[in-house]
This record gives C-alpha cells, structure tokens and sequence, in this order.
C-alpha cells in the first residue's frame, strides 16, 4: 500500500497543472481544428454546419490572405539583421572593461518594459509632421542645401521591395521607405538587446579559452579568430535563435499592426496573425479563423521542420 502511494502522490500534485492544461490548452486547440471544418459565425445569420474544407480552399483564394502573408515574410526580414547586431553587441560585452553590467542592463530594458508604451513611443518619434525622426532626416537634408522632406512612416505603403498593395506583386510607384520599414527597424532596434544577446553572452562564455589561445600563438587574427574558434561554436545557441526567432516572426506582428497601424495603411502592416484576429473578432467568421490558424501552424511546423533539417549542420559539423 506504501509503495502504490507512493507512486500515487506524485500524480496527485501534477493533477492539477495537468487539468489546467487539458482544459485551457489542449482543449480549445482541439476545439479550433474541429470548427475550421464548420461555418461557425457569431453573428448567427446562418446555423452552424460542418462544410467540409470549404474555408481552407477560400483562404487559398483569398488575395488578402496572401498579402497578409508576404507582409508576414516583409516583417521577418529584420530578423537577420537583429540576430546580426545581437552576436555583435553580446561580443563587446563579452570584454572585460568598467561599466559592462550597467550596459547590459540598458540594453535588455527594451525587452522588459511594457510594449504598448514602447509602441506608443516610437509612433510619435515617427510622425511626419513633428517626429524627432524626421526633424532629424530634414535637418541632414537642409545642412546639404536639400529641401527635402522625410518620409510618411507609418502612413506610407511604399516600401524598398516596390511591393504592391492591392496584389501579391511589384509596383514601381511603391517604390520608397513606408510603415512595414518603420515596423522593421523599431524590430531590430528592440531585438538588438534583448533575449538573443544573453543567450550569445550565455554561448560565448562556453568558447574553450586554450583553443582561443592556441589560435592566437599560431598568429590568427581577430577575425581568423572569429570565424575559425568562436562562429563554430556558437553553432547550437545560433541555431536555437534562428529557429525561435522564424517562429516569433510568423505569429507576431499582431501587437504591433493593433497599437500603431491597426494593420494599414491599405492593409499594409496587416500580418497573419492580425488577420486571424480581424476575421475572428470584427468580421466574426470564428471557422474561418480557424482554418487561417491551421495554416499559419502548417507554415510554423514547415520552416521549423526545415531548419532542422538542414540549419543544424553547421552545428554538427561544429
């Protein structure tokens, strides 16, 4: 009797956690899956019947959806950049020099304060008329004899990629610097200093010192250094980021699209994630949603799949 109480007592405790989950997790995906086969609509103009993958072939149809997409995959191209400038942040702070653990801490500010007050921050540094931003872009401007004004930001569709608004495709008079760029760059500026330089710092700390310094006896340089000793190995904690950072990007922007655009100009800023809440919350086709919802987890499962498939060799061969 000990003994099965014993095993019984641990089941007990998880019970809990374990009930919340079923309930509040497991659940409502479960639930979801089910619906995204229905015409499940909360305005109740018709009865809620089972149609089959009547929504799934709409969303491949519907243009906005893929816009929706390619503002998605617009977004996720700071990602690079971001990771980029964390390895080169996380480098210096490696160093021993005076004042490292108070930069580290501005830095990683960004990360742990409120994004809505950030957002908000950063929409009035973009506005064109009295921004900071642009006073600055103007004054450049004016010093070089330019009367040139900046550019809209976030009331702007135009973008470097001269991407269309109104179809998956290139329009020449899109041409410029618009709100996706702005969303872009306010990104990589709070990605700089966050999660992915401590896990660098985390990585950088496990680079063997004697292999550092057998290096440098044999005369490598800095960026021999680099390239050779510390890149390989910091194959695994790349890897990590890369993989979680494609994943926050492809169910992100919903934030964002709500307190700074609210997904315009014309849709513009308007990611997946945003538009299964406009599908489920003001258009209240709650089956549609969950059908986009599936196919945004398709693309999530597909890219993770992939980078582990073949972004792990570098890791391997580290």
């Amino acid at each position: 009797m000990r003994t099965r109480a014993a095993k019984l007592a641990p089941l007990g405790f998880l019970a809990p956690n374990l009930l919340g989950f079923l309930v509040f997790t497991a659940w409502p995906v479960v639930y979801s899956l089910i619906a995204s086969f229905s015409n499940w609509n909360l305005q109740k103009t018709v009865s809620s019947r089972f149609v089959g993958v009547q929504n799934y072939a709409e969303i491949f149809g519907d243009s906005k959806f893929w816009l929706s997409f390619v503002n998605t995959a617009y977004l996720m191209l700071g990602i690079p950049v971001s990771i980029a400038l964390s390895l080169w942040v996380a480098i210096l702070l490696n160093r021993k020099m005076p004042g490292n653990a108070t930069l580290k801490a501005l830095l990683f500010l960004p990360s742990v304060t409120s994004g809505v007050a950030i957002m908000i921050l950063w929409k009035a540094l973009y506005n064109p008329d009295f921004g900071p931003i642009n006073s600055a872009i103007e004054g450049i401007f004016h010093w070089f004899g330019l009367n040139t004004h900046g550019p809209q930001w976030l009331l702007s569709t135009q973008n470097p990629l001269s991407l269309d608004v109104e179809k998956v495709g290139l329009a020449h008079k899109q041409f410029g610097v618009g709100a996706r760029d702005a969303l872009n760059i306010m990104g990589i500026w709070g990605a700089i200093g966050g999660t992915n330089m401590l896990l660098y710092l985390a990585g950088l700390t496990n680079v063997p010192e004697e292999l550092l310094e057998a290096a440098q006896l044999d005369g490598a340089g800095k960026m021999a250094l680099f390239w050779r000793i510390t890149w390989p190995q910091l194959a695994p904690t790349t890897f990590f980021i890369v993989i979680m950072s494609i994943i926050g990007g492809l169910q992100g922007g919903f934030e964002t699209a709500k307190v700074m655009t609210n997904g315009g100009p014309a849709g513009t800023t308007t990611t997946m994630a945003f538009y299964i809440y406009k599908k489920a919350f003001e258009e209240y086709r709650i089956g549609y949603a969950s059908a986009v919802s599936w196919i945004l987890f398709a693309f999530v499962l597909g890219f993770t799949l992939l980078n582990w498939k073949f972004g792990n060799r570098g890791e391997n061969l580290a």
